[in-house]
């Protein structure tokens, strides 16, 4: 009579142990599923937001190294922020800022040039800054969209951003190496951002997806964490832009 025995699975080593990951924009959405997922693998966590309250909530459900509150758009702030961080870092990723809609002729042109400081100068300006900051080999990581591949009425702003972003990408990887710079262009993402937006439209937005995306389903902030976290892992990995919208730029959605 033999006695059956049940192998235990490997135990892998977290992935990001020991080292330290920045989220700019970490209080909520995906940069806060990003923080968990890096938090989950072993990484000390620099985390920051506009919210006050939420950013402490986060910071010590997360057992965060540090946190701090200010407006990522403020070249100021921004600048005394990464001054007086601890460097140097591994991993910064950026989620501040949201889209702007409406239609082009229609803005008021202070609002364009707002939009337009939020995207681009903010990610050239924590560029330079990550220059001093980040290891080599270490990750800059930007957040950005697919939706606005697709010109529409209403989009037009929003879509320039789409295409800017991949073009400045690719070049600040070229001019920061070894330091790698990449870019998460995502779909819908069901995020607070995106409820505040839609309101009592959210569910309906919801179901329509679940019936015409390939996945058949909602892509949701873990979904944009878990690329986030391959691409601070992946050293291969640079100057390049990762979609990630369950195909819906492939369909009426």
């Amino acid at each position: 009579m033999s006695t059956a025995t049940t192998a235990s699975p490997p135990q892998r080593a977290p992935e990001l142990l020991g080292q330290t990951v920045v989220v700019i924009g970490g209080s909520a959405g995906i940069g806060l599923e990003t923080a968990r997922r890096a938090r989950a693998e072993g990484a000390n966590l620099v985390l920051t937001a506009r919210n006050p309250e939420r950013l402490r909530q986060v910071a010590t459900e997360l057992d965060a190294l540090r946190s701090a509150t200010f407006d990522a758009t403020d070249p100021a702030s921004l600048e005394r922020f990464f001054r007086e961080l601890p460097a140097p870092v591994d991993h910064v990723m950026v989620t501040a800022g949201r889209p702007t809609y409406g239609r082009l002729l229609d803005m008021d042109l202070a609002q364009v040039r707002r939009s337009v400081e939020e995207h681009l100068v903010m990610a050239i300006q924590i560029a330079r800054h990550a220059a001093s900051t980040l290891r080599p080999g270490g990750t800059l990581l930007f957040m950005g969209g697919t939706g606005g591949r697709r010109p529409a009425i209403g989009i037009g702003l929003a879509s320039t951003m789409t295409a800017a972003l991949p073009a400045l990408t690719a070049n600040l990887a070229l001019e920061l190496a070894p330091i790698r710079v990449n870019l998460i262009a995502a779909g819908f993402v069901d995020t607070p951002l995106s409820a505040s937006f839609l309101g009592d439209a959210l569910e309906d937005r919801r179901s329509q997806l679940r019936a015409t995306l390939p996945i058949r389903r909602v892509v949701g902030p873990a979904d944009v964490a878990s690329v986030a976290v391959h691409i601070m892992v992946n050293t291969a990995l640079t100057g390049a832009t990762y979609d990630i919208d369950g195909g819906q730029q492939f369909v009426a959605a």
